[in-house]
Order: structure tokens, then C-alpha cells, then sequence
């Protein structure tokens, strides 16, 4: 029965995308717009699964997977500790709680020149700015789950001589465990977006990178493909997270 859910939402998840397709081959079809503005999905599609053999444009891909990997990877432990450590301690909750509160709502990609200048054009720049972007995301989340988690859990383990520090990683962390992991889902969406954006600002490789330079010799079809390759990684990575997360919460009553 629940193989049988998942997969009707997957179904009923394919029908938006379906649709969008469907209109760009009917605004394409009804030359609603110059094709050299807008091509035909199929044109799209088969330059990109013509790029997908390409060593040089999987390069690009891969220099886009290690940014965002790197970024989100950082901000996943930083956000996890700061969140448990802000539970655990009143000192750390007290110097945490205004910083977020100021620069959470605050666009982190406006941040990206000030990284270029002092991190360079490189992966680090690019590497921060996911990071500054993903980290509140998961630092909230971690620190609401901790903080709801059932008193007597942690009164249980440290009547059985646990400390106070081991008692946050051991029990209280893996109670809060689909909060931390909602927020980690926010996180990666986040990273997604924001590692395409710094490409597209300033880079020599990158799937950001590609499109802009597309964009600029006025070869849509070829601006098109970095596109869909970045929507697509997005597709697959939450496809993957989201399996992660039913094998990591398995037990859970809210999961069952």
C-alpha cells in the first residue's frame, strides 16, 4: 500500500511537468514565438542528450556537482552542530538566535560580490555562497526539532549516567531526525539555485556558466540544455533525498 501511494504521487508529481511540455510545444507549434527565441522541446532534448555524450559538457556538470555538494555538505554539518549546540546551551542558543533572526531573510546571493572579493572567482566564492544560502534553512530546522524533542527521553538517558553532550548526539538529535532532514530537503533545493546563479554571474565553467555563454552568441537551443540538465539534477537529487529520508525515518510514527 505504501509502494502503491508513492508511486501515485510520483505519477500526479509528473503531470505539472507534463503540461509545462505541452505548452511549449503548443507555443512553438502555433509560432506564438520566433523559434529562434523558442525552440521545439524535441530540438532541446536531442542537444542535450547529444551533450550528455560530450566529455567537455559533463566536465561543466561536474564542476557544478562538486560547488554544490561541497556548499551544501558544509552548511549540513555546520547547521546540524550550531542547531544541537543551541539546545544544549543557553550561551550558544542566546549568540545564535539574533543572527539568524537578522540575516536569514536577507537574500545570501546579494553576498556574492563580497565573496568574490575576498574568495576570488574560483570554486570557494561559489562554495560560499551555497553555504550562506543552505545553512539557516538547516540551523532552524535542527534547532526547532531539538528543542520539541519529548523531556523524558533526555531526564532517561541522563539517569542512566549519559552526559549531557553525548545525550544531544545520541538521543535527542536522532529524535529530532525529520526535522533536521526537512530542513536539509530546503537546504538542497536552495544549493540547486543558488550554485546556477553564481555561475551565471561570474564563472569560466559550470552548467550557469554555459547558459550565459550560450546566451550571449544567441544560441538558444544550447541556452536551453544547462537548464534542463540543472532541473533535471534538481528531479533526481530530491528523488534521492527523499529515498534517503524514508530509509533513515523507517520506525517513525509520522513516517509510517
Amino acid at each position: 500500500m505504501i509502494r502503491a501511494g508513492r508511486l501515485a504521487d510520483t505519477l500526479i508529481g509528473l503531470v505539472p511537468i507534463a503540461l509545462i511540455l505541452l505548452a511549449w510545444q503548443a507555443v512553438h507549434s502555433a509560432g506564438l514565438a520566433p523559434p529562434a527565441l523558442l525552440p521545439s522541446p524535441a530540438a532541446v532534448f536531442t542537444r542535450l542528450a547529444q551533450q550528455l555524450g560530450s566529455p567537455a559538457y559533463l566536465e561543466h556538470a561536474a564542476a557544478t556537482l562538486y560547488r554544490l555538494f561541497a556548499g551544501f555538505g558544509l552548511a549540513l554539518a555546520v547547521g546540524v552542530a550550531l542547531g544541537v549546540a543551541a539546545t544544549g546551551s543557553r550561551a550558544v542558543g542566546a549568540v545564535t538566535g539574533p543572527i539568524v533572526r537578522v540575516l536569514a531573510p536577507v537574500p545570501k546571493i546579494a553576498l556574492y560580490p563580497a565573496f568574490i572579493l575576498t574568495l576570488g572567482f574560483d570554486d570557494a566564492s561559489k562554495i560560499a555562497a551555497v553555504f550562506v544560502d543552505a545553512v539557516f534553512p538547516i540551523l532552524i530546522a535542527t534547532r526547532q526539532g531539538t528543542a520539541v524533542v519529548e523531556p523524558k527521553l533526555a531526564w532517561s538517558a541522563r539517569a542512566a549516567g549519559v552526559s549531557p553532550a553525548r545525550c544531544l548526539v545520541t538521543v535527542v538529535l536522532p529524535a529530532a531526525l525529520p526535522s533536521v532532514l526537512t530542513g536539509a530537503r530546503i537546504g538542497l533545493v536552495i544549493s540547486c539555485i543558488v550554485v546556477f546563479l553564481a555561475e551565471m554571474i561570474t564563472s569560466t565553467d559550470g552548467l550557469g556558466h554555459l547558459l550565459v555563454r550560450a546566451a550571449r552568441n544567441f544560441q538558444t537551443v544550447d541556452m536551453f540544455v544547462p537548464l534542463i540538465t540543472i532541473s533535471l539534477l534538481g528531479l533526481t537529487l530530491n528523488a534521492a533525498f527523499n529515498a534517503l529520508r524514508a530509509r533513515l525515518l523507517r520506525g517513525f510514527p509520522e513516517e509510517s
